[in-house]
């Protein structure tokens, strides 16, 4: 698959730079002859990342293998937050054989795989559960009847992604899929089933067939229970709830970027904790709050891909955000919400899928106006069009009705949707919901082989962080919980085939390397509510500038905008922590999170203005067509770092064997 490299101009135009084959036949480091003759041009003045200037600490080594400690918290079932300070301090590093950063679908299957060949390190950002998966209604896309083909999910996937999807990929995926399914029933999920006593199987917006396998409307929630209960259960597997990953460590071998772990910090304790390990899985979801209305928690604040980015990673398709069409819209509920919402309530894609239909506030239906296949159309087209109906008519919201359907269905098929309605006066038996569109996932990411590996040496990828090449320019509804599953899966042999290869020399050196960042709290509690609300302030107003200029529709005046308001607010922000005492080498949780933000963000903003045509999720009025020659990934090269000018990371120049 041929790619395109970001060329975004500083002072210079901003072009495209034509790359040959990148994933064909790759195996294990088949990024690198590629890497290794690319080049680019990047948006924005040339600022340098600031080195680290803190003293190397000496920091205590945690060894599963070593420690009474490990039997003791086995029986306290292993979700680990703030643990006691005889075990830990905040100099403390940990080794595990593998580090998976992120508690959903990807990090903990991948999880279960490789606990039986080592010990394994969950770390969360904040409850175990809270993830995207968590919140997935709809439910996981798999060929499971005889009436279906492995072929016609695989067509309807690239129609959906607009062409751009890599084929290779795809067969995988839906050739894998049903076996991913069978292993999660076997687990302990539970599906729901038709009166035949098989599998009942929805149909969602883009899918040609009944193949959406789900849990009424909370397949996400019973697929995280299930694997987060396999995982407390599972001895190698420890849960590090409430750990914010802060950066990748890294060291250079040759021409190779290795990884070898994260700093974490404890957020309930403030105290920066070290893992080191033979291999990390970066499976921490997507970038939703880069926008200010999304379906994600608010943990997805797009560490993963900022991390990785700030590692060397090569990312790619950062332009495909994919905007929900039908989010629960505030403004026409009957029942005020007393308070903002954290994140939009989803309405899920199967009630289209089941005959929901979508009207204006004069109830007329307007999906045959843009296509054939009405309510049934791929996401990307039913939220254009939905933004095309708001701004012709200058309202706030239109309506999703199914109330035409029988009440014990609806209520069947939708309780949790229905139990959140009618918390703010919608009877969806017998009136229509307000929607509107929200920021609800990232089609881009960090970009991966067919085995989940990266440039990187020794850091895998998995679920909505990775960038596969599944989705193209859209992805089609219920696959992104099915892309998490066949990759967590693939990444396991490659990961311990990498761990198998390497050898604990220094453990000692190797945590002794990297100085440790430096908590915030040395600034004195007022400082750091002065900080706290600043930037809270600044990532308000860098959501505005995201809904605004990088929208649903977009132009080139607009997006060029955007890339010089997001970064004048980004020195605004930054000049205003270090006035205040802040130091390169700090660490903070609202700090880091809006340093991700505007890495993600202006990831978006330079993706989107190297892509000239109109492409599934990425619409611009000055190039309102698709383009055939065009038809290439948007790929971002290591040398082409858009990092504020401080960071944490840290990369050592010589190798270190673990």
């Amino acid at each position: 698959m041929a790619a395109a490299s970001v060329a975004a101009a500083g002072t210079g135009s901003r072009h495209l730079l034509f790359e040959k084959t990148l994933f064909k036949g790759q195996g294990q480091g088949g990024f690198n002859s590629t890497l290794r003759n690319s080049q680019i041009a990047f948006a924005g003045s040339t600022r340098l990342e600031l080195s680290w200037s803190c003293a190397v600490t000496r920091s205590k080594l945690f060894h599963p293998h070593q420690n009474v400690w490990l039997s003791h918290m086995r029986n306290q079932k292993k979700i680990l937050g703030t643990i006691s300070a005889s075990c830990m301090s905040d100099k403390t590093s940990m080794y595990f054989d593998f580090a998976v950063i992120g508690s959903g679908v990807a990090g903990l299957r991948y999880a279960l795989e490789v606990s039986k060949h080592g010990t394994v390190a969950v770390i969360t950002k904040a409850e175990a559960h809270e993830s995207n998966t968590n919140y997935a209604q709809g439910g996981v896309s798999a060929v499971l009847s005889p009436s279906d083909s492995v072929e016609s999910h695989m067509q309807d996937t690239i129609i959906a992604g607009a062409y751009l999807c890599d084929e290779e990929t795809v067969r995988v995926v839906c050739t894998e899929g049903p076996e991913r399914i069978r292993e999660l029933i076997a687990m302990g999920a539970s599906f729901d089933h038709g009166d035949d006593g098989n599998l009942h199987l929805a149909r969602e917006g883009g899918h040609s067939h009944h193949r959406i396998v789900h849990a009424a409307d909370m397949t996400g929630r019973e697929i995280e229970r299930a694997l987060l209960e396999a995982a407390i259960r599972d001895p190698n597997i420890f849960l590090f709830r409430h750990h914010f990953a802060i950066d990748l460590l890294t060291s250079q071998d040759g021409s190779d970027t290795v990884c070898h772990g994260v700093d974490t910090i404890n957020t309930e304790t403030l105290e920066v904790v070290r893992f080191l390990s033979k291999v990390t899985l970066l499976a921490s979801g997507g970038a939703g709050h880069v926008y200010p209305t999304t379906t994600n928690p608010l943990v997805a604040t797009g560490d993963g891909v900022a991390m990785a980015h700030r590692a060397q990673a090569v990312i790619a398709n950062m332009e495909f955000v994919q905007f929900h069409p039908t989010a629960l819209a505030d403004e026409g509920l009957p029942v005020t919400p007393e308070k903002a919402r954290d994140n939009a309530f989803l309405i899920t894609e199967a009630v289209r899928g089941d005959g929901g239909i979508l009207y204006n506030l004069d109830m007329d239906r307007f999906m045959p106006q843009y296509d054939d296949r009405l309510e049934l159309a791929p996401r990307d087209v039913v939220a254009r069009s939905i933004d095309d109906q708001l701004k012709k008519r200058n309202e706030k919201y239109v309506l999703l009705d199914i109330s035409h359907k029988p009440r014990e269905e609806i209520l069947s098929h939708f309780p949790n949707i229905a139990v959140e309605c009618l918390k703010y006066g919608i009877d969806i038996t017998k009136q229509p919901i307000p929607v509107v569109p929200a920021a609800h996932y990232m089609c881009g990411g960090v970009r991966t082989g067919l085995q989940g590996e990266t440039n990187v040496k020794g850091l895998y990828v998995a679920g909505e962080v990775a960038c596969t090449g599944l989705h193209g320019a859209n992805r089609l509804a219920s696959n992104s919980l099915l892309e998490a599953l066949v990759f967590a899966r693939r990444a396991v042999q490659p990961s311990i085939d990498h761990m198998s290869n390497l050898t604990v020399v220094n453990l000692k050196a190797a945590s002794d390397g990297w100085a440790l960042p430096m908590v915030s709290t040395s600034l004195g509690d007022d400082v750091l509510r002065k900080l706290i609300r600043k930037t809270n302030g600044i990532r308000k107003e860098l959501q505005a500038i995201m809904w605004k200029y990088v929208g649903i529709v977009r132009s080139t005046a607009r997006l060029t905008t955007a890339e010089k308001k997001i970064a004048k607010l980004e020195v605004k922000w930054e000049e205003y922590l270090f006035q205040h005492g802040w130091k390169p080498t700090m660490v903070g949780l609202e700090a880091c999170e809006m340093r991700n933000l505007f890495c993600c963000a202006k990831l978006v903003v330079s993706s989107a203005l190297s892509r000239t045509e109109s492409r599934g999720l990425h619409y611009t009025i000055d190039f309102p067509h698709l383009v055939e020659s065009k038809r290439l990934p948007t790929i971002i090269w290591p040398s082409s770092l858009i990092n504020t000018t401080w960071s944490t990371r840290q990369l050592h120049q010589q190798s270190i064997c673990l």
